[in-house]
């Protein structure tokens, strides 16, 4: 039943947008042939062509099909040099089995490479050229064909002049009034609520009333009355036989003129491109995010230009306008796009004169308003907040494709984004990381994803740049492609000048063609935490260094990048600990994640309250005395649940488990209560909320001292490793509100008794 129900929606969804496509498509069909000189009936018939055929035959939810924009100054050159319609309907035709090729090869994955930036620069210009063609339409300036995308008009005319002549008086009164209306309609149907959750859609509204208007201007006569020039000029078949005496079919006897082979590879080329273009900007633009294929596309554009070319129609291609207009009249499959091409057919057949009474100017509105919504400040403001990189490719495209041409712009757009993109990645071929090691410091260079030739130099001065006697690790991981100039560079330091320096370098991420050609090996030689042989420079004081800049690190959100895959494989071998650390379960943060340590740098061993139990103490001498770990922490941490727990047990003489069934906390409750004198209690009635934390916290460091003399008291291997100087102990408070760490004191053995409260040079 719900899945009836999503059907039924869509397609109501999917009718609505086509009434919309319909209105939009049909005056756009008739400017396009009107543009390419060509019979006005074939812009018809790529439309039709396109909706049904290419709508049936694609797999693009929202792309929508008919005579290409891109495509008019082509299509009236080569109708002009083979001098009949018929020897360019064979053009297309074999354009058409170009196409069909190109898809069947699978060369669509070209879209991939589109730089997005181009994409954005396509709808936005598109969007300026609807919006500054529209607007003599919508106030009644009808001179030129509706749909031209060029900047200079097929009267000689630039888009500004013809703007200019709307200042001088060459406008209509009653297709302005009308015009207006319907853009006020128009914006006041998305604001208003109700009217924009209406079945009613506006451009179908905005068309009726239109219509109305014209007709009742007609009766006032005068400057209110429109001319058959402002009106939508539909050719009128009378019937089916009359609608094929509109038909022409190509000249197949020309097949052996090559000159025809040349052309349809040009037009097959002009209109894939004009296709994955607006392919990829349709799918940018669909409020799903659905993914079109464009191989599927490329083919289904061409079995559509096949079959427009045996039936007189022009080349056909994938348009963004038109799938804005279906997009942003909320179509939600191809079924609209269909719907489309047969309310075209139909129309044209049984009902042209009334189409023939549509002003032009409310047709203009509805693509002024799609102008307005591809051409959006809102994207030009946040691509120039981007940065020159972005903005500057992006705005020439823009400025490329108003002022000269669709195609024109578009490859201009490819090669000034490429330009920028080889610039970006001279500059920026790789990052350089300096990493903190026990055994010194390491460089690591991270390549980027394309090394070409051009990054040769810079790559060399890192090289240079790295100290003698240091360690080095280049990190190929990220990157798909080396240039050879390069990676010869690589292997020649490697093999030579790396030796000659004392630089131990290390290779990672290069591919097994990389290893076997240029003789580079994967593998790690600078030396970690982990060493074995470092064990004797790890002393209770470097390493309590370490935690300290650990933690400074993670409170500062600075913590460092790493590899936890090599980590992962660096665990597999049994290596001695920095530290172990005990520590309460409650604050939840990891050992690691405090001190911004690796893995297995640290033993962790977690227990409420930090209490000192037999099993914790066998844990404390695992790591100190068999792993020889040089540093033993003992942390306790703010607003701790288990002291807080422990302080209402004691002063409220009620056991810890009186409400549940836990008989083994009573022992971690009775290690923790020694921290607690009784005389205390009075304290722990304090009613603000701040100085009840603050009793809290002294507690817990209370608990953390007397928790430091207990293991030196019960554990005689860490009191001995401790006076020999192998192992220090210290406390720590961990404050779960700033991530700060506060190293309380250092204990060692004095003369066979620990001594307390001592102050060190490891006190914080």
């Amino acid at each position: 039943m719900n899945r009836q129900k999503l059907k039924r929606e869509t397609v109501g969804h999917d009718v609505k947008a086509s009434l919309v496509l319909f209105l939009v498509t049909l005056p756009l069909c008739l400017g396009i042939a009107l543009a390419s000189n060509a019979p006005l009936v074939s812009g018809i018939i790529s439309g039709i062509v396109g909706g049904i055929v290419v709508g049936v035959l694609s797999h693009s939810h929202s792309s929508v099909t008919g005579p290409a924009f891109g495509l008019t100054v082509i299509v009236a050159a080569q109708i002009a040099h083979f001098g009949s319609f018929e020897a360019f309907l064979l053009v297309v035709i074999i354009a058409g089995l170009v196409q069909v090729a190109i898809g069947l090869c699978r060369a669509g994955f070209i879209a991939m490479f589109i730089p997005t930036i181009v994409v954005k620069a396509f709808l936005t210009a598109i969007g300026v050229i609807l919006i500054l063609n529209q607007l003599p339409h919508l106030l009644g300036h009808d001179t030129n064909p509706e749909g031209k995308v060029s900047f200079v008009q097929t009267d000689s005319q630039k888009l500004f002049s013809e703007l200019l002549m709307l200042f001088e008086g060459q406008w209509h009164l009653g297709a302005a009034m009308i015009g207006l209306l319907s853009i006020m309609l128009l914006i006041l149907w998305e604001q208003i609520s109700f009217l924009k959750r209406s079945s009613i859609p506006a451009p179908l509204i905005v068309v009726i009333l239109g219509t109305a208007l014209s007709q009742f201007f007609e009766r006032l006569g005068g400057d209110w009355s429109i001319q058959t020039s402002h009106l939508v000029q539909v050719p009128v078949a009378n019937g089916l036989q009359g609608f094929q005496q509109f038909l022409v079919f190509p000249d197949f006897s020309l097949w052996s003129n090559p000159q025809i082979y040349t052309a349809a590879l040009l037009i097959a080329m002009v209109s894939s491109l004009e296709t994955l273009f607006s392919l990829e900007a349709a799918d940018r633009i669909d409020p799903q995010q659905r993914q079109s294929p464009p191989n599927r596309e490329l083919f289904a554009q061409g079995i559509g230009n096949i079959v427009a070319g045996m039936f007189g129609g022009l080349p056909v291609a994938s348009t963004i306008v038109r799938s804005s207009v279906n997009i942003n009249a909320s179509g939600q499959t191809k079924l609209s796009t269909i719907l489309n091409g047969f309310l075209l057919f139909s129309c044209f057949l049984l009902v042209p004169q009334i189409l023939n009474l549509i002003p032009l100017s409310c047709i203009a509105g509805i693509l002024l308003i799609a102008g307005f919504k591809l051409a959006s400040p809102t994207l030009i403001k946040k691509t120039y907040r981007e940065g020159p990189y972005q903005f500057a490719p992006y705005i020439i495209t823009v400025i490329a494709i108003v002022f000269i041409d669709v195609v024109v712009g578009l490859l201009i757009g490819i090669v000034i984004s490429t330009i920028f993109i080889l610039y970006n990645n001279m500059k920026r071929p790789l990052s350089r990381i300096w990493e903190k090691h026990i055994g010194g410091k390491v460089m690591k260079i991270e390549l980027a994803n394309q090394i070409c030739f051009l990054n040769r130099a810079v790559i060399k001065q890192a090289l240079q740049e790295i100290p003698r006697g240091s360690f080095a690790l280049i990190d190929g991981r990220n990157t798909f492609y080396i240039d050879p100039d390069v990676l010869s560079m690589l292997r020649e330091f490697e093999s030579t000048t790396a030796p000659a320096r004392g630089i131990n370098l290390s290779l990672r991420g290069f591919s097994e063609k990389y290893q076997l050609n240029y003789q580079l090996k994967n593998e790690i030689q600078y030396v970690d935490y982990s060493a074995r042989d470092l064990q004797e420079q790890l002393t209770p004081q470097k390493v309590l260094s370490l935690l300290r800049e650990g933690n400074e690190r993670f409170r500062t959100g600075s913590i460092l990048r790493r590899d936890l895959k090599q980590q992962l494989n660096t665990t597999i071998n049994t290596h001695p600990p920095l530290a172990v650390v005990l520590s309460c379960i409650d604050p939840r943060a990891s050992v690691e994640l405090i001190f911004d340590l690796d893995l297995g740098d640290a033993f962790s061993v977690r227990i409420s309250g930090n209490a000192i139990t037999p099993e914790v103490l066998a844990s404390l001498e695992y790591g100190c005395v068999i792993e020889g770990a040089p540093l033993l922490v003992i942390m306790g941490h703010t607003r701790c649940g288990a002291i807080s727990a422990t302080i209402d047990s004691i002063c409220s003489n009620s056991p810890a488990n009186n409400n549940c069934d836990c008989a083994h906390l009573k022992q971690v409750v009775d290690k923790i209560a020694q921290s607690l004198n009784p005389g205390y209690c009075h304290a722990s009635q304090i009613s603000s909320d701040r100085d009840r934390y603050e009793f809290v916290d002294a507690v817990s460091h209370q608990n953390v001292l007397l928790s430091v003399e207990s293991v030196l008291q019960s554990s005689k291997a860490i009191r001995e490793r401790v006076h020999s100087g192998k192992l220090a102990i210290v406390g720590a408070m961990y404050d779960t509100t700033t991530g700060c760490i506060n190293f309380l004191e250092e204990h060692r053995r004095i003369n066979g008794s620990p001594r307390n409260n001592s102050k060190s040079r490891f006190q914080r």
